[in-house]
Formats: C-alpha cells, sequence, structure tokens
C-alpha cells in the first residue's frame, strides 16, 4: 500500500458561492465512500490563502500571500490504497466532487512517520 496526497489549489474552484453547499456534500460523500473502502487516511479543505502565514527559513513572519508565491493549497485528502491506478479513480471522484482539477501525488514512505 502506498499513501497518496490529492490536492487542489486555493482559487481552482471557481463555480457560484450558491453550490457551495452541494459540492461540500458531494466531497464528504466521496469522504465517506473512501471510509466505507478502507482507504481514507484524513484531509480538509483549508482556509483561504489570504490567511496564511509564512515563516521562512530566517524565522521572518509574513501574514498574507508570500511575495512572489502564487500556488497555496485549498484543500487535500490523504488515501492509503494499492496502486496508483486506484489513486487517480479517487483523484477523479474528488475532481468531479470539488468541481476542480487535482493533483495526485504519491507520498514518500518514511518508517519513522
Amino acid at each position: 500500500m502506498a499513501r497518496y496526497l490529492i490536492s487542489f489549489n486555493d482559487g481552482d474552484m471557481t463555480f457560484p458561492q450558491e453550490d457551495l453547499p452541494a459540492v461540500a456534500s458531494a466531497a464528504r460523500t466521496v469522504m465517506r465512500e473512501a471510509k466505507d473502502a478502507g482507504v481514507w487516511v484524513f484531509g480538509a479543505g483549508v482556509f483561504p490563502a489570504d490567511e496564511v502565514t509564512v515563516v521562512d527559513t530566517d524565522g521572518s513572519v509574513t501574514d498574507g500571500r508570500a511575495p512572489g508565491r502564487d500556488s497555496y493549497i485549498g484543500g487535500f485528502s490523504i488515501i492509503d490504497v494499492p496502486s496508483r491506478e486506484e489513486a487517480l479513480r479517487w483523484g477523479e471522484k474528488l475532481a468531479v466532487a470539488c468541481r476542480c482539477a487535482q493533483d495526485v501525488r504519491e507520498l514518500m514512505p518514511d518508517d519513522e512517520a
């Protein structure tokens, strides 16, 4: 089994605001399906990138989007599946539910994590 991060960028959900309850419901349906299938690890939406706090390597703290950085995660799911093909199937389900493209990336194994 391998763990995969399925995520989308903040701002990629471009549907009308009044559709948000239906989109949230569809995403929760996929989450419940993944739980029932035994592949769900964790997931969540995150607050908009305008509310991010960036901590740099020198310890400086910046509230809001960092200069020169244009990509922030808008939401993510972590699943544990036997194959990349299955991860892509879950990515497709989430893309349909969330109405936006999803990035599917295998997480590096770490025996200590």
